[in-house]
């Protein structure tokens, strides 16, 4: 299922739909807007031994805040709040975690460009991965670390240079901070382009990860990559590392009218000794009218184990009014005992 719900995705819904934010307040060059939405799914998926197993669930409600000000002519002052751990199948909020959510950032765009600052999906998230699969419940693996990974970040966005743009960024972990795995601050480095001529764009993205080294003798556990989910996580049972790895990847895009398609290259480039692993993907998705169609394959290259594979993802939705959606999808993993095939069908509504 997907880990996140964009704020980018939900925008795009929302435009596409003819939804709306609420404007509480636009006036002296200062705006607020309040937005959000309710997302209920059913999953029916197969465990690790093939037995199916079903549960009606949120999929990704959100409740969130935009606002921005103007400070004088060519620069913006903006904020965006999101809380995105509501549960809307439990009637409940999980909101006490420090890393719950992954929207909170306060910064500042004009003809300089844009500097972010606060908790916010990662660079290789939004240029790399999202244009083969941001689907409503099932993507494609990838190098995802975790929670952690959104927060405390820094980011810098260029302007577009005759179709040519560039970020840069670190995220910082303090040592005061629990999911810092040393015990002193750092800092990582990420940074892509991004290129586009007429219909067809190119990206590519690279990230130190370095906050998330360890040091040895300083902490019980590592962190290494999940060959089944391609999500790098953390083994508190095993012995410390002083090394982790580096990501990086490019996805090109070429559309045509109401289709669009992509190609993806993504490695985790791992410090440790043979757990390097590679995703090569294709996906297209294609507007009808009343909504979408999409679909992705990706080859998983995993130097760790003998768990190669090919995932197939397939998904439409179908828009009831301009603020109301459903959707259907599944997916093939090709894991053993089909664990994690299976189907998904939900229903959103925005304002």
């Amino acid at each position: 299922m997907k880990k996140t719900l964009l704020a980018t995705a939900i925008a795009g819904a929302m435009a596409a739909s003819g939804a709306q934010a609420a404007t509480v307040y636009n006036q002296d060059g200062t705006k607020l807007d309040i937005y959000g939405n309710i997302q209920l799914a059913y999953y029916d998926l197969k465990d690790e031994n093939g037995d199916g197993q079903d549960e009606l669930t949120d999929n990704g409600t959100t409740f969130g805040f935009a606002a921005e000000h103007v400070i004088y002519d060519g620069l913006v002052g903006y904020l965006k709040l999101e809380f995105d751990d509501i549960k809307a199948d439990e009637m409940k909020t999980d909101i006490d975690n420090d890393d719950s959510g992954d929207t909170a950032y306060v910064g500042l765009k004009g003809n300089f460009g844009d500097v972010r600052i606060g908790s916010y999906d990662s660079l290789i998230d939004d240029w790399v991965q999202d244009p083969i699969t941001n689907n409503e419940g099932f993507d494609v693996s990838d190098t995802y670390v975790g929670g952690a990974e959104e927060t405390d970040k820094v980011t810098y966005t260029s302007p577009v240079f005759s179709g040519l743009q560039f970020a840069v960024g670190t995220q910082f972990k303090g040592s005061a901070e629990s999911e810092n795995v040393t015990d002193s601050g750092d800092a990582s480095f990420f940074g892509g382009v991004k290129y586009a001529v007429g219909a067809f764009s190119i990206a590519a993205v690279y990230d130190n990860l370095d906050t998330y080294e360890s040091t040895a003798g300083e902490y019980t556990g590592s962190y290494s990559i999940d060959q089944d989910s391609g999500q790098i996580v953390q083994d508190d049972d095993s012995e410390a590392r002083d090394e982790f790895g580096d990501r990086y990847g490019v996805t090109a895009q070429y559309t045509i009218d109401s289709l669009r398609l992509a190609a993806k290259y993504e490695k985790f480039d791992s410090d440790f000794e043979n757990d390097d692993i590679e995703f090569a993907a294709l996906g297209a998705r294609y507007g009808y009218g009343m909504g979408d169609v999409y679909g992705a394959y990706q080859n998983v290259d995993s130097d760790a184990s003998d768990d190669d594979r090919d995932e197939v993802i397939i998904g439409a939705t179908y828009n009831i009014s301009d603020a109301m959606y459903t959707w259907a999808e599944a997916q093939w993993l090709d894991k053993e005992n089909d664990e994690d095939d299976g189907v998904g069908v939900g229903i959103t509504y925005l304002f």
